[in-house]
């Protein structure tokens, strides 16, 4: 069933693109050889400084999941960079269907329940959100009047980032103190709605509650805010280096730090419908337009930037995962196909039921 409706998914998504390729084909002038000269002029160094970026985020990645599970399991700090690496190329390849592989994964590693890497998943996720909004609300606000393109709304933007941030750390201290009483609540709230969608909420409150289980002091929480923040920062670097590696074109060889952030958190939102090699055409799309929109270079050199940045931050590891999913006897097809059954299982019988805590 599931797999019906991301083909029908897909099957809009191409018929979108289809039509957007015909509506401007006679609007936009793309010229295919200004295009190869923008690649072949490229800073190929400053493209591999920002690959090396990605890779070292995967390896703080490791890192991080570690450390959530440290009070669960011990284990040395690069144990888990292959669920990682193996994980994000499931997803570059298959799409978002992929996303639980990971907690899949090092439940199978660890020897530990699904449910609680899925909580542990939900933690991760919430300290990637949060460190993105603190990085970008920080730039925008402290970045100097007139640097950025529409500073009104993005400084409107950047405040509303830096309060949701700061809500979300309060709820994530709500929920790690009174975690049954919070979840409760939500409950009852959402159920006002509808049943259903009330015990779903309560119980992604409860696997949530499971998750921050692993930061039992400030120092927990301390290092995993820190490891989150640097690993942005990362991506961030590579976003900036990737950008004005294109020095053919004045508009992005003039890229600035706190430009870079903006295009990250554009790149972000367009991968949030991350079909399998269809979506990467679409982000290119996507992300060239708002490269050509708001720092006004041309469409050969956004298209060629779009391109080089997918490539960066979301394919370069596939070549990587590949090969260890290979030495590991995993297939990515398969996995997907188990860590979504699994998944679907654990829903129905209830993820809050299942968490350890």
């Amino acid at each position: 069933m599931k797999s019906n409706r991301n083909g029908i998914l897909a099957v809009i998504v191409l018929v979108a693109v289809v039509a957007l390729v015909w509506f401007g084909r006679h609007r936009i002038h793309f010229d295919w050889q200004v295009f190869g000269q923008q690649l072949r002029m490229a800073d190929w160094r400053r493209i591999a400084f920002g690959l090396a970026a990605i890779y070292f985020g995967y390896l703080v990645r490791s890192v991080r999941w570690v450390w959530l599970l440290r009070h669960k399991k011990k284990m040395s700090p690069l144990s888990l960079l292959g669920t990682q690496v193996i994980g994000f190329t499931a997803v570059a390849l298959i799409g978002r269907v992929a996303d639980l592989v990971r907690p899949y994964l090092v439940a199978k590693k660890t020897g530990l329940p699904l449910s609680s890497q899925i909580a542990v998943y939900i933690v991760e996720r919430l300290f990637d959100a949060g460190s993105m909004a603190l990085i970008t609300s920080s730039v925008i606000l402290l970045s100097p009047v007139g640097s950025l393109p529409h500073p009104e709304i993005l400084r409107r933007a950047g405040y509303w980032g830096l309060a949701l941030t700061i809500a979300g750390g309060l709820f994530l201290l709500a929920v790690r103190l009174w975690g049954d009483k919070v979840a409760s609540l939500m409950g009852r709230a959402f159920g006002l709605v509808s049943k259903g969608f009330g015990r779903a909420a309560e119980e992604k409150v409860q696997a949530f509650h499971s998750g921050l289980d692993t930061m039992r002091s400030f120092s927990d929480f301390a290092v995993t805010t820190g490891l989150s923040l640097g690993m942005w920062l990362l991506i961030a670097f590579a976003y900036l280096e990737t950008t004005l590696a294109f020095v053919a074109s004045p508009e992005l060889a003039a890229m600035t730090p706190a430009k870079g952030v903006l295009l990250m958190i554009v790149s972000g939102g367009a991968s949030v419908i991350q079909l399998p090699v269809l979506g990467w055409f679409t982000q290119i799309g996507l992300v060239a337009g708002a490269i050509s929109k708001f720092f006004g270079a041309a469409p050969e050199a956004a298209t060629g930037c779009a391109a080089t940045l997918l490539l960066v931050t979301f394919l370069g590891i596939v070549p990587v995962g590949l090969i260890w999913a290979r030495f590991d006897h995993i297939s990515l097809r398969k996995v997907t196909e188990e860590s979504e059954h699994a998944g679907e299982e654990l829903a129905h019988s209830g993820v809050g039921e299942n968490a350890v805590g």
